[in-house]
């Protein structure tokens, strides 16, 4: 089955996730978090990429993003290999380490951003671990959470370089100043439920987290990439093989030796014609084919009609005489001349 092409164009904005493969972890150590950081911020840096957000999980990473060059797939590519080469030399493994492709869902929508940030941002204190704990332990975890950019956000840690925060944070109402403290709200404000709104979204479709219109939009933006893409397959390399019956295989030999059909079943004492011809039904056999290929093969005209009967051979070829004498030289011939004697 083929891969689902990747939509991509100049400012698409896109929720990705990676996953370890098997569900097994992709950090064992805080080392791992600490290159994958430094590996994405390199990365970014390398494609131009205005990256929103990204929470480190055990298993799994969530990325919020945009590209304004139209380079989701090289950025992933260059990501995903340069850490997964790390991870396997550092703990001496081989092979893959992501399950899959990664995932890239299109967010349409600022509407649908904001919403997708605090569910980014609250993954932390929705594993199972930290289900049944109370909402103010919950909250403490997730402020306290070092491997995402949330604490960048509220004013907890220093903002990191690689972070672009302004665009979320424009989508929060009222003056600068009270910005940080309005989205720390916003995200906390879900801790005990999560937004079912976007968990409703993202299951909808693969291609798109937004609206009604938004999935429509880029439904048909899909299908106009695919339909841009689809070719006739190209079989100009192909061998293109053609089979002929014995009946007139026996006819083109005939021809040839300018003798009638019943000639080839007579039983004459050293009479050449009759290894030529077989009882009806019962095919050709070695000794039939080595007669055939001899006798067409004197006449260059019809040295291609020999390459067909040698298709027709159970003739166990390996040192054989007549393998190098005539089975080579014929069958390297064109086999377009035979077409025209037989039609």
């Amino acid at each position: 089955m083929a891969r689902p092409i990747r939509i991509e164009y100049e400012g698409a904005v896109y929720h990705v996730t990676l996953r370890g493969n098997e569900r097994k972890p992709i950090f064992k150590t805080d080392a791992d978090r600490e290159r994958f950081i430094r590996t994405l911020s390199d990365s970014v840096d390398r494609f131009d990429i205005r990256l929103y957000l990204y929470c480190l999980m055990h298993n799994h990473v969530h990325l919020v993003l945009e590209t304004p060059r139209a380079n989701l797939s090289r950025f992933m590519h260059r990501l995903q290999t340069a850490y997964t080469v790390y991870f396997n030399r550092r703990h001496r493994r081989c092979g893959h380490l992501m399950q899959g492709r990664f995932g890239a869902s299109l967010v349409d929508e600022d509407h649908y951003i904001l919403k997708l940030s605090r569910y980014v941002h609250l993954n932390p204190v929705f594993i199972r671990a930290n289900k049944s704990k109370s909402p103010s332990e919950r909250v403490a975890i997730l402020r306290s959470y070092t491997w995402s950019s949330y604490r960048g956000y509220i004013g907890k840690c220093k903002r990191e370089d690689f972070i672009d925060y302004d665009p979320i944070l424009a989508m929060m109402d009222g003056p600068k100043r009270i910005l940080k403290s309005q989205y720390r709200r916003f995200v906390e404000s879900g801790i005990v439920d999560i937004d079912s709104a976007v968990i409703y979204a993202k299951q909808r479709s693969p291609l798109c987290i937004g609206s009604d219109d938004s999935l429509e939009r880029i439904r048909s933006l899909y299908h106009k990439l695919v339909d841009s893409r689809r070719r006739q397959e190209d079989i100009s390399f192909r061998r293109m093989n053609y089979s002929l019956d014995s009946e007139r295989i026996l006819s083109a030999v005939c021809r040839v030796l300018k003798v009638d059909r019943p000639e080839l079943y007579q039983r004459r004492r050293g009479s050449l014609l009759r290894p030529i011809g077989t009882p009806k039904g019962s095919g050709f056999n070695s000794c039939n084919h080595a007669f055939i290929v001899l006798v067409l093969f004197c006449s260059f005209k019809y040295c291609h009609i020999a390459a067909h009967a040698i298709q027709h051979t159970h003739i166990e070829k390996s040192g054989d005489i007549y393998e190098q004498a005539f089975v080579k030289p014929v069958m390297s011939l064109s086999k377009e001349r035979s077409r025209d004697f037989f039609t």
